[in-house]
Formats: structure tokens, sequence, C-alpha cells
């Protein structure tokens, strides 16, 4: 029995020696586990804090690159505005004294040439606008003040909506007076309340624009200036490259060239002794003056007064030498989406005499008209171009 008691307490001992083991084993496992976990803290935060350090390198030298870039873009740009603007002018001094050719060529060969640079122009252009609107009617007209003489154009911004008011008075001038709203415009006393800008050349005719904070003009000579309003600076001019203007509109001879501005830009209205009976259109670049593409529209000169573009399709007002009702009676669209069997009868309400200008605002979809010294609002109804 002592034997048994004996045993028993050899057995105990020695469990009890191996949980201490295991227990004292166990905890330097955990020690080394902790110490572990401690180190991987250390690194993460050390990592964590290199990267940070990295990426802030990196984000400064990216606004570094990115700075370079624009510069050295806004070079090459400038570089090659006055690349395509020798270009253009030598093409057009070409034209002015060109070579006889010494060979004969084919008459019906260069018509089909002519033709398939036309139906690519079509193509190209028709890649380029999504615009679909046209004159359904006219829905209103309000007649604001009357200042100035018989013929001007007054107009906003067509390229933004800061609600600016400005007024070319005249034919022959370098006088534009800007008013801040056109509440301030109706309410001062003829042109008192305005601020007067002194432009470096005289315009001519009542053919121009403003667009995003520049006014662009005719001069004399037949010659597109671009003046920054914000700096009251000539920032770029250009020669029209077309030759032998004749006026546009026969009831107003003292437009040479016509610039207007729709939804998808600018365009020049002109016509030349090449096509003299009828109207010509270009689209132009805004930011170099470079002229896009051109075409020959079935609109005549004759009894025209003044024309505006909306979604790339110009419309040509009409009237007769003793004033009566203005209506548009020929239209040209460049996608051919629009004819003149499918665009409307338009008739302007009767007013005071012939339209000097037509000014169309594709913001407010109103055009800003010129009659005998009025200013008039016209509020136009749209429709699609496809809608019958």
């Amino acid at each position: 029995m002592r034997a048994l008691q004996l045993l028993v307490l050899v057995f105990s001992g020695l469990v009890g020696a191996q949980q201490q083991a295991l227990m004292d084993y166990l905890e330097r496992r955990l020690l080394a586990i902790e110490d572990r976990i401690s180190l991987w803290h250390e690194q993460t935060s050390r990592y964590a804090s290199e990267l940070r350090e990295f990426k802030q390198q990196m984000v400064a030298q990216l606004e570094g690159l990115g700075k370079s870039r624009e510069a050295l873009q806004s070079e090459l740009d400038t570089v090659g505005t006055r690349v395509d603007r020798v270009e253009r002018e030598m093409d057009y001094l070409e034209t002015q004294n060109g070579a006889q050719p010494c060979v004969d060529v084919d008459d019906k060969l260069v018509e089909q040439q002519v033709m398939v640079v036309k139906e690519r122009n079509k193509a190209k252009y028709a890649k380029l606008t999504d615009c679909s609107d046209m004159i359904s009617s006219i829905k209103a007209m309000k007649i604001l003040k009357r200042v100035g003489g018989t013929k001007g154009m007054w107009t906003k911004d067509m390229g933004s909506a800061n609600g600016k008011v400005y007024i070319l008075n005249g034919t022959d001038d370098n006088t534009l007076y800007e008013f801040g709203t056109v509440r301030e415009f109706t309410s001062s006393q003829g042109t008192s309340g305005a601020t007067t800008i002194q432009l470096p050349s005289s315009w001519r005719g009542m053919g121009h624009a403003v667009y995003k904070n520049h006014l662009y003009y005719v001069k004399k000579g037949e010659g597109l200036m671009k003046f920054d309003l914000q700096k009251s600076i000539v920032v770029d001019s250009a020669v029209f490259p077309a030759k032998n203007h004749l006026p546009v509109y026969s009831l107003n001879p003292e437009t040479v060239i016509d610039l207007a501005v729709d939804e998808e830009g600018l365009w020049a209205i002109y016509a030349t002794q090449e096509n003299e009976r009828h109207i010509s259109l270009a689209k132009i670049d805004p930011k170099t003056l470079d002229i896009e593409q051109m075409w020959d529209t079935p609109c005549v000169r004759e009894d025209a007064e003044a024309a505006f573009v909306i979604c790339g399709t110009v419309y040509v007002v009409y009237n007769s030498k003793l004033p009566s009702r203005s209506r548009i009676q020929c239209v040209f669209d460049v996608s051919d989406m629009v004819t003149n069997d499918d665009a409307p009868h338009v008739y302007f309400p009767k007013r005071y005499g012939t339209h000097s200008s037509l000014k169309y605002s594709p913001v407010e979809q109103l055009l800003y008209a010129w009659d005998d010294g009025y200013q008039i609002l016209y509020k136009l109804q749209m429709k699609k171009k496809l809608e019958v």
C-alpha cells in the first residue's frame, strides 16, 4: 500500500514538473511573438512615413512637370499659330499673283475633285456637330430703346453669361460702349452710363461679334481683329483669305464681312466677285482666326439685309428698298439636314425700317436687332431639324 502511494506521489511530481515546463515554454513563445509584433508595428510605421514622404516628393515633381508641360505646350501653340498664319498669308498672296498653269486640265476632272473635297468636308463637319435646333417662328418682340444712328449693332457676349451689353454705333468708328446689364442700358440716358472703350482702329460695317470676352471686328481694309475686352488690347489679327470682297447684303452695303456666333462657335458670312450673286459662309477658329471650312450657299445677295447662324444653319433675311416686312427667305445648313423647302416661312413683325444687324444669342435663343436706331429683341421659337 505504501509503495502505491509512493508511486502516485512520484507520478504527480513528474506531471507537475512537465506542466510547469510547458507553461514556461508557452510564456517564452508569447514573449517572442509580442516582440515580433512590436517590431512589425515599428517597421510598418517607418514604411508608412517613408511612403508619405515619397508621395509628397512625387506630387511636387509631377506639379513641376505639369507646369513645364503647360509652358512648352503654350510655346508650341504660339509657334504653330504663327506658322499657320504665315502659310495662310502666303496662300493668299499666291492667289493674288498666281502663276498660269502650264498644262490643260480636264474641267470634268476638276469638278469631280471639287465634289470629293466638298463631300469629305461635309462628313468631317457632321462628326463635329451635335446641335439640331432650327427656327420654328418668332415668338415675341420687345423694343428696348432708341440710341445712336440709323445703322449700328448691339449685342451681348454670346459665349458667356456675364450679362454685359455692347453698343457699336454707326458703320465707321472706333468707340465701343459697354453696359453692365440690359437694365443699365435701358435706364441710362443715351450712352451716358456706359464704359467707353477706344479701339486701336476703326471698324467697317455692322458685322461684328463679342465672344468669350473678346470683340471680333472687321477693320478698314477687310482685316479681322481680335480685341481682349478685359485687357483692352489687340491679341490677334488676320487677313481674311478671300479676294475681291463685295458687300454681303445689298440693303446694307457697308457690311463686307458679317461675323456671327452660334452654339458651335464663330462664323463669317461674306461675298466675293467669284460668286458675286450669292452669299458664302466660313467657319472660323476663334482662338487663331484660322478658316476651318468654307461653303458657297444658294442665298442671293440682292435684297438681303442681314443674316445669322443657328446650329450650323445660316438664315438670310430679306426686305425691299422701300422697307416692308422682313422675312427669312433662304437658309443653308452645312450638314444638309435643312433645305429651303423644309424651312418655315418666318416673317418679322412690322417695324420702322430695315435691320442693319441681327445677332443671335445661343445662350438665350434671342435675336439682338438694330432697326433705324431702335434696339430690339426677338424671342425665337425653336424645333428640331428633323421634325416636320
